[in-house]
Order: structure tokens, then sequence, then C-alpha cells
């Protein structure tokens, strides 16, 4: 195919922009590999002591948090255990903050990043499957119901609580709680919420700038014997690939009460919402797919855009461009998993996947607010 002069120069121009690409991927893929906010306080017979034991301490933590960020509850108990030394071949840099000292105390804040390759080499050693996909932050919007009655914003309410006094846990699902102002109360009744609205749903996602909302039902009944039990309908509303639901009863264990219940109930929620995005996503390298696409563009600086945005999926190994014009980019997308997967991932980076016809895909770039509240999935 010969090219004009505008193709050969447009082509030039891609050229000298594919570094900006590398290092976009290499930013997002460090944020999945990072964790932050780890923070050590320990005494020892000197500061220097002290220092040392608190990197490997904390050296230790992040790389735990970092792998079950990345695994599925299943998986844990067979992440391996490894010896300091071992663990610090993993560290790609670390960072201290707010660091204190006194001649026997060491304190701060720390920042590991780890190297990406060896710790998807090393899971993959394992046979542990796992996901790097980050989802966009979701709104929870915990509703709680006992004799009957229904309350969201209304108080007392111990599961909002139980959601609202959780230890914060920097997973791959970014979980957001409403401010429950009079906006809120406006926009979205428990009874509303509960029965899935659609409408008001999206409303108040696109208030809070989330991909999705997700209802989580508590109600309290009593067995038999009057211990407390606690049923929990947990529904997530937004685009068609997002759209879930789960359910539970947790029964209190001996000694346990309610409020110990619905707080225990919260933190299970949460791994439950976590892990059903795992599965969702769990990165599957023994099957490679690959689809064709056209991606409607705008210009060179469109272009750029998507293809910055491409570089930052995880499931997305390779974009070969087939043709470029100044009105559409066509591209094969070399990827990992199910259609259903490479859908999910490119929504978290504003890019619908659609097909016209069969075989014909459409790949745009949406806008953050662009949520679709639709039916749930069931």
């Amino acid at each position: 195919m010969r090219l004009s002069n505008k193709h050969k120069i447009l082509g030039f121009c891609l050229a000298g922009a594919v570094a900006i690409f590398g290092a976009d991927a290499k930013a997002q893929t460090a944020n999945v590999f990072t964790v932050s906010a780890i923070q050590v306080d320990v005494v020892s017979k000197t500061a220097a002591d002290a220092r040392k034991q608190a990197l490997a301490e904390g050296e230790r933590r992040a790389f735990e948090q970092l792998l079950r960020r990345l695994t599925l509850r299943d998986g844990y108990q067979r992440l391996p255990k490894f010896t300091a030394d071992e663990i610090a071949s993993f560290v790609l840099e670390f960072s201290v903050a707010n660091e204190k000292n006194s001649p026997v105390r060491y304190l701060a804040d720390l920042t590991f990043q780890f190297k990406p390759a060896e710790i998807r080499n090393l899971l993959r050693d394992e046979g542990i499957e796992f996901a790097e996909t980050k989802s966009k932050p979701v709104l929870i919007l915990p509703v709680f119901e006992r004799a009957g009655a229904v309350a969201l914003w209304d108080d007392p309410n111990p599961w909002r609580k139980a959601w609202t006094d959780m230890p914060k846990v920097d997973g791959l699902v970014p979980m957001r709680l409403p401010g429950g102002d009079l906006k809120d109360i406006g926009m979205l009744g428990a009874e509303q919420a509960v029965k899935g609205d659609r409408q008001r749903l999206a409303a108040i996602a696109e208030r809070y700038a989330v991909s999705a909302t997700i209802v989580a039902h508590a109600t309290l009944e009593r067995s038999r014997l009057g211990a407390p039990i606690l049923k929990l309908e947990i529904s997530t509303y937004g685009n068609e690939e997002r759209e879930q639901s789960l359910a539970t009863t947790l029964s209190a264990d001996e000694g346990e009460n309610e409020d110990a219940l619905i707080v225990r109930a919260a933190g299970l929620i949460r791994a439950m919402i976590e892990d059903q995005w795992k599965q969702e996503n769990v990165l599957q390298f023994g099957q490679n797919s690959v689809l064709a696409a056209v991606l409607p563009i705008k210009g060179l600086s469109d272009w750029v855009e998507s293809k910055r945005r491409l570089a930052r999926v995880a499931v997305i190994e390779r974009v070969d461009l087939v043709l470029l014009s100044r009105r559409e980019a066509r591209i094969n997308l070399y990827y990992l998993g199910e259609p259903h997967q490479l859908k999910l991932a490119l929504l978290q980076e504003d890019l619908k996947l659609t097909e016209a016809e069969e075989g014909e895909w459409t790949l745009i770039r949406i806008r953050p607010t662009q949520i679709n509240q639709g039916r749930k999935r069931k």
C-alpha cells in the first residue's frame, strides 16, 4: 500500500511517541505493585539497629500485603514464606517519609515498589491465580434492615458505622462511602436502593464519580434461641460487564453479640467484593487471544491518548497498528483470557469495546462519568 505524504508524516510522529507509551505503562504497573503507608515503630539497642529491623519488618509486611492484593483468598494459604534476604530480592526501590528516631527507637512511613515480572513469575511458579487490573472506585451503600424497617442515611445504622470504621485496605477495588448529606438523602432512599432504582443509583454514582454502586443490604434476624443472624445481599449496579450479585448468611459465634457480628460481616463482604473482582480479572496465561478493532479518532492526539490507555490494561500483551488515518485506527489487540475480561479491563481505562456485527469490533473512548446503569446480572 502506498502512503501519502500526510500518512508518512503521521507515521513519523507516532514513532517518536513510543517512549511515552512505555513510560506510562510502567507508571501504571508500578501503581499496582507499590505498597505505601507501611508504618513502622521499632525499639532496639541502637538507632541504626532499630532502623535496620524496621526496614526488614516493613519490607515483609509490604510483600505480604502485595501478594494478598493480587491473589484470591483461597490462595492465601499457598502463598510462599521467604526470608528477609529473599523478600529483598523482589524490591525495586523504597522510600521513607515522616522519619523519626531516638538513640534506641525508629519510626517512619515506608513505601515499597516491587518488581512486577519477578512477582508474576513467583505466583505463576506456585500455581496461584492472580489479577492485576485495578477497578475504578465503587460506592458502597450500606442498607440496614431490622424488624421490617430499613435505614440508609438514618441513625442508628450500625451496618453503615461498621463500614465507616473499617481500617482502610489498599486492594484492587477502591471503595468509597457517601457522605449522607441532604443532597444524598434527596437523591436516593433506602427502599429505592434495595429495589435497585437504576436512575437514582446512576445519579448518586455520577455525583461521587464512581464506576459502580454496590448496595450492601444487611438484614438482622434472630435464631430460635435468640442469637443474632445477619442475612446479606450484595448487588452491584453499573455497566453490563460489572453488574453482579452475591448473598450469604452469617450466624453469631458463641459469645458474639450483634455489634461484633455486624463488624465481622462488613469485613467479610469487603473481602468478597475484592475476590469477586479478582475472579473476573484473573490473568489466564494459557489462553492467548487476538481481536481486531476499529478505533475512531479525531487526529494524532486522540491516537496517542488511546494508545496510552491501552498500554495500562493488564490483560493486553501487545497492540499492533494495522492502519492509521485521520479518522480511525485499525488495531489488533493481543490479550489474555476471555473477551468479557478484556471489555471489563478496558472500561477501567474509559475505553468501551462493542461488537457492531459478528466479528466487527469498535473501541471508543468514553468520558469517566458515562455510566450505564443496566439491570443486575443474576
